[in-house]
């Protein structure tokens, strides 16, 4: 079974505003290709996010769509049990929606928020329980998505056959670019 943590900027870091901002879009179609490519390699199959607003939810979304062509199981992980009860209606409403749609859905700590402990002990689940991480993330631009890349390159020194890969500021270049052009031929 492959598994993949991903993970990324959150929606605030990348100055999005709604749903429909096109770099949302770019995003989705950029880690639809990467996931897809996995798929079709039959080296995928659970993706396994947490519940951010930003990357993490938009690669929710995104694998829950691609269950429609591909045997894939999507599990969304909260780090403590009352995450994102501090958000707007609209939000929380996107959260439930999204925990809906997913094969799983759980909290790494069965209480409400308590501290930073909380936090690093989900990111320990997350790298106990995956093969592989993606991240939306450019070491050059850091965001809150830093400390999961710094540890999951710490964890990669110590197991050979965790992987990493990037979906960095050049690859959502292209990734529009190619998106740009897929629509000028429709």
């Amino acid at each position: 079974m492959q598994r993949i943590w991903i993970s990324g900027y959150r929606s605030y870091e990348l100055g999005t505003f709604g749903d429909k901002d096109p770099k949302i879009t770019v995003i989705k179609y950029a880690l639809k290709q990467r996931l897809t490519s996995l798929l079709e390699e039959g080296q995928l199959d659970w993706v396994i996010t947490g519940a951010n607003l930003g990357v993490e939810q938009w690669s929710a979304e995104t694998a829950i769509e691609l269950r429609q062509d591909y045997n894939l199981r999507v599990a969304v992980m909260l780090p403590y049990l009352d995450f994102g009860s501090r958000w707007g209606e609209n939000n929380q409403l996107k959260l439930q929606n999204l925990k809906n749609q997913a094969d799983f859905w759980s909290a790494c700590s069965n209480a409400p928020y308590q501290g930073p402990r909380q936090l690093r002990d989900y990111q320990h689940f997350m790298l106990q329980h995956t093969d592989r991480a993606l991240l939306v993330y450019d070491p050059e631009y850091p965001g809150k998505c830093k400390y999961d890349y710094d540890l999951i390159e710490k964890y990669m020194e110590k197991r050979d056959d965790y992987q990493l890969d990037l979906l960095d500021y050049y690859d959502l270049e292209q990734a529009a670019r190619e998106y740009e052009e897929n629509q000028r031929e429709w």
